[in-house]
């Protein structure tokens, strides 16, 4: 959940203001972690969800702030778009029946979402590109109506300097320039948080990297943009693109981007992330946010602007104590809340098992092999090869059979989830894995079978998706 800004609009001063507070916290945060200042509570889980609001005719419906208004959650805002709103989850430990309690908190949410919509004579879906969506839907009209928004547009524009370009290869070719922002609309995700104890959360954080590439393809629900037909997982390079910009001296083809996979593992703590931030990233939005420097208020919004696939947040627990939590973003939206559970407790216990192997025994592979496998299976999603940490190349299936599942299911007993939940939801990634059925396989097949209707793919997957059952049971018909 975004900050919210009070200004739109910077001068020099404020940027020099900003970068001086943004120093002092960081050294602040030095000192901290130095100290063992920090949470070190059992984990916690939580997530956010974005999700599209569209017409009768299934397609995009600018209405999100009638629509917030009406729903009256605090646990919901706007997103970028007008069309796109975002639910978050109360912070849940992460033992016992977590994957049933989280579950039943978006259950609950997005039924009372559904409602609102249909009383709106709207929909509300999560999916992780629109299939209906045209390129004249982005634009600045259609920003939501805060000054975060406007102020990061133009910030990104003064950056980059000159319009997005837009060029992804996939099954299709889509090629196209945009002259704002608002191409990050086009995409939407299920960010997972795992609040963990400060002395393992650089190892959780690059044990998050190593599993992107099976969460990733695991994942995908946004194979098509605006009719094309492009990777598994369209949203990574969609976004990246969108949004690309980079470090100091404009290095937005360099390994300093402020959306992309990141630039290394973190070596011997998370601290690293945020030293990088400040040293690497210019200051985008220059707000004076006031409060103590033990708030970390401008750590915090600087972080926000920085987009990493696994970013790592500062937090506080209830009675005051900072805490680490890594966000995990690769997943798309959807298909269904049971899905999105399910691919939360893949993730929580796919990781936790690496993590303790990483603190055991150290990296297994290099982080070029990490990234590497991580936008190959987005590409090609459960049809990839990746390379392990034998050193050999394996096809993902075959990896998440074998090997995978099996990890996720010790990380999880080690957490102390209950074997229900275990069985439970993993029980619909291993479906899911043999019928060879994520969203993004679904969609394409139903397009393969009725050519371009796009529009009838979108009305029946929000039937099945109210319907509620997973993914892998999916029928064309």
């Amino acid at each position: 959940m975004g900050q919210e800004i009070s200004v739109s609009h910077y001068d020099l001063g404020d940027f020099d203001l900003f970068y001086q507070k943004l120093h002092e916290e960081t050294v602040l945060l030095g000192q901290l972690i130095e100290q063992q200042g920090f949470s070190n509570r059992h984990p916690v889980a939580g997530f956010e969800i974005e999700a599209w609001l569209v017409d009768e005719d299934m397609r995009p419906a600018s209405i999100n702030d009638h629509f917030l208004a009406g729903l009256n959650d605090p646990l919901a805002c706007a997103e970028l778009a007008k069309f796109n709103i975002e639910l978050n989850s109360m912070p849940t430990p992460l033992a016992g029946n977590v994957c049933s309690r989280l579950k039943n908190q978006l259950q609950s949410t997005w039924n009372k979402a559904v409602r609102h919509a249909e009383s709106l004579n709207s929909r509300i879906i999560m999916i992780g590109t629109l299939p209906t969506l045209v390129q004249a839907d982005l634009h600045l009209g259609n920003m939501s109506d805060l000054n975060r928004y406007r102020a990061l547009n133009e910030q990104i524009q003064l950056t980059r300097g000159k319009p997005v370009h837009l060029d992804i290869a996939g099954i299709q070719h889509l090629k196209l320039d945009h002259h704002d922002v608002m191409l990050e609309a086009a995409t939407t995700s299920f960010q997972i948080h795992t609040q963990v104890p400060l002395s393992i959360a650089h190892h959780f954080y690059n044990a998050s990297m190593i599993v992107s590439a099976p969460m990733v393809a695991l994942c995908a629900n946004a194979p098509f943009l605006f009719g094309k037909n492009l990777w598994h997982e369209s949203r990574i390079p969609v976004f990246e693109q969108a949004i690309q910009a980079g470090g100091y001296a404009a290095a937005a083809q360099g390994p300093v981007r402020r959306v992309g996979f990141g630039t290394g593992f973190a070596r011997k703590s998370i601290l690293e992330c945020f030293q990088e931030n400040l040293d690497h990233y210019p200051v985008l939005l220059p707000e004076d946010l006031g409060g103590a420097t033990e708030s970390f208020q401008h750590l915090k919004l600087h972080n926000g602007t920085i987009w990493r696939w696994n970013r790592p947040l500062i937090g506080f627990d209830e009675d005051g104590t900072p805490h680490v939590r890594i966000e995990h973003r690769t997943p798309a939206a959807g298909p269904t809340v049971v899905d999105a559970i399910a691919n939360a407790a893949f993730f929580f216990g796919l990781a936790k098992s690496l993590c303790d192997e990483l603190v055991e025994k150290g990296l297994p592979m290099s982080f070029s092999q990490a990234k590497d496998n991580f936008y190959q299976a987005a590409r090609f999603g459960l049809d990839s090869k990746i390379v392990w940490f034998d050193g050999n190349e394996h096809p993902i299936r075959q990896l998440l059979k074998t090997e995978l599942l099996p990890r996720a299911i010790l990380g999880l007993k080690s957490f102390g989830i209950s074997r229900c939940d275990i069985e439970d939801f993993l029980a619909i990634i291993q479906q899911r894995i043999a019928n060879r059925q994520t969203g993004s396989q679904w969609q394409r097949d139903f397009i393969k079978n009725n050519p371009d209707e796009f529009t009838a793919m979108t009305r029946r997957y929000l039937e099945n998706q109210n319907k509620g059952n997973p993914v892998s049971e999916w029928m064309l018909t």
